[in-house]
């Protein structure tokens, strides 16, 4: 590849996100939103955006993680996305634990107050989630909407709600075969356990880090007890009736990218599932449904998890590749992001997995994020020639 080609759009990427870092409502600092056609930020993405992007400007990390604690109800709901002129209640919308990507951003910037602040309003959100997302009584994170998990026309929620009902994200809808039992919501809840075993710790609180701990072992054990198939070798949704709802899709990789698998289990999944070049492994990983999937949606319309690799998948692909001790393969999915994004004459959200052809959303933060983080952990340009985009006014 083209170093010089590479580091144009390298600082092309830190320009962009400089334009999307703007105020958003009732919060006094400006935070790195989605860009696009996303005016806001959104809790599924926007912690682990601003996390990437403090490597060049870690108050940014704060904010994008401040935010949402400064808008927490009192009964500890986090917003589900954050607007200019509101905020939003009707899903819960994550993905990548907030606590653990608040750990990171603790760790980055040194701001034990900071810390403090998120391990209050993280172990407040974990109890409104164990209060209002586990009607079922099997100490699972629920899924009651589409927009709950992110999966924007996913065949995964088809003919269902996409907002809880009345925009109430404490209440399920009395459609379908709903509340499912999600394995990507739950293992969520399990990272952030984790997490917030480790903040009580460098807190000095170990009688709530062991608490914690005994959480997330809990919740660990009853993923795998609900929504693990030993015949197929994957995680699925389990609708109210108890069956498996078959569909092959990412939320398998958000299983893994909080580390709910020990190896043995990880290795069967990895080999059956995401290094089969008929699943998972396409030219460009990793489509949010498996190509060999029969809910895998072809024609790849624009913003859609029912097949194209999209850029928040990529992003949170090292979290769990090195975790798991797949850096060779990562370095792969990595170079062929890159080449991909520099092909491309913006920075957009998702992907074809054949052809690398991009779509939907022009000046998407994701994918600007996955550019400087690949860049970077692949080593292509040396961080003092990059340097940083050139000082300018942002936009508010």
């Amino acid at each position: 590849m083209d170093t010089r080609a590479i580091k144009k759009k390298y600082n092309e990427a830190l320009h962009g996100l400089e334009g999307n870092t703007k105020k958003v409502f009732g919060y006094e600092n400006p935070v790195l939103i989605e860009g696009g056609n996303y005016p806001g930020i959104w809790l599924e993405c926007g912690p682990l955006e601003g996390l990437v992007y403090g490597k060049h400007a870690p108050e940014v990390a704060l904010a994008n993680h401040d935010v949402f604690f400064h808008h927490q109800r009192e009964d500890g709901y986090l917003p589900c996305w954050i607007w200019a002129d509101r905020t939003g209640a009707s899903q819960i919308q994550m993905v990548v634990p907030i606590a653990a990507t608040a750990l990171e951003t603790a760790d980055l910037t040194g701001d034990e107050f900071f810390l403090a602040r998120a391990y209050s309003a993280c172990a407040r959100w974990d109890n409104w989630l164990n209060r209002h997302r586990n009607t079922r009584g099997t100490g699972l994170c629920e899924a009651f909407c589409e927009y709950d998990t992110g999966h924007d026309k996913s065949p995964r929620f088809e003919g269902l709600p996409k907002r809880g009902l009345n925009d109430d994200a404490a209440t399920c809808p009395r459609e379908g075969k709903l509340p499912y039992l999600a394995p990507d919501l739950s293992a969520t809840v399990y990272g952030g356990r984790r997490a917030l075993s480790r903040m009580a710790d460098q807190l000095g609180k170990p009688d709530e880090a062991g608490m914690w701990q005994e959480k997330a072992e809990d919740i660990k054990e009853r993923i795998i007890k609900y929504c693990y198939d030993p015949e197929d070798e994957c995680f699925y949704d389990v609708d109210s009736r108890g069956n498996f709802v078959r569909i092959r899709g990412d939320a398998l990789t958000r299983v893994l990218c909080e580390h709910v698998v020990e190896p043995p289990m990880f290795e069967r999944i990895y080999k059956r599932h995401i290094r089969n070049p008929d699943a998972f492994w396409t030219p460009y990983p990793l489509p949010s449904i498996a190509i060999d999937d029969p809910a895998f949606v072809r024609e790849l319309p624009p913003n859609s998890w029912g097949g194209a690799s999209q850029a928040l998948t990529a992003l949170r692909a090292p979290r769990w590749f090195e975790h798991y001790g797949k850096s060779q393969d990562l370095n792969i999915l990595m170079q062929r992001w890159v080449k991909a994004i520099l092909a491309s004459p913006g920075f957009m959200q998702q992907m074809n997995p054949w052809t690398g052809e991009f779509s939907t959303s022009e000046g998407y933060s994701p994918a600007m994020c996955v550019f400087i983080d690949f860049v970077d952990r692949l080593g292509i340009l040396n961080a003092v020639q990059c340097g940083k985009p050139e000082a300018g006014k942002r936009t508010e």
